[in-house]
């Protein structure tokens, strides 16, 4: 009879362990906003932090650890820049919108490019995010393109309009493919 109340109890420790664990996520990366600032306005790194947390106890992390605190640091950075920007086709550099040649897209495309510079930076030599390194890269030349093109200016003749169109298209629809990346990194790809 004891055997069969431990049983039930032994299988509930992993599922209390992930609730620990996305608990302990939640507030890594959730609680204290202001205290989650580098002082220059832009969220800190979340999974560094914690990265540096388990380096200071001695603890090995796993790879589906890391790959969470970087989707939960990226996840930040781009909910905040689809709050401010939109997504998609409702974001201003999507090509059906009247701002797509604008100044107003040329910010997005510059917190796009620093969110995708931020996913690079945080697998910087880790295995398992081959999908997020080449979105982010991708999006990291795309908006770099958009900016040297002079897009954001307006430009008047048709052949740079079109020459934007594809960099603005990456841009509008890079915070998604981001968090799709962030996604397939906690599967390893």
């Amino acid at each position: 009879m004891t055997e069969t109340r431990r049983g039930p109890i032994r299988a509930a420790v992993p599922l209390i362990a992930a609730a620990a664990l996305a608990a302990l996520a939640v507030l890594v990366t959730g609680c204290g906003a202001d205290a989650d600032r580098d002082g220059d306005g832009r969220p800190e790194s979340a999974g560094r932090a914690a990265l540096a947390a388990d380096a200071g106890t001695g603890a090995t992390p796993d790879k589906a650890r890391i790959a969470e605190n970087v989707k939960s640091a990226l996840e930040v950075r781009i909910s905040t820049g689809e709050g401010r920007f939109g997504s998609g086709t409702h974001s201003p550099c999507a090509s059906s919108s009247p701002k797509v040649f604008t100044e107003e897209c040329g910010e997005a495309a510059d917190y796009t490019r620093e969110a995708a510079r931020f996913a690079l930076d945080e697998i910087d030599g880790r295995s398992g995010f081959a999908t997020l390194g080449a979105t982010a890269r991708k999006l990291d030349k795309a908006a770099a393109t958009y900016r040297d093109l002079g897009c954001a200016k307006n430009p008047a003749a048709a052949d740079a309009r079109k020459a934007c169109l594809d960099p603005a298209a990456v841009v509008a629809q890079g915070f998604s493919d981001l968090r799709d990346g962030a996604n397939l990194g906690l599967a390893g790809k």
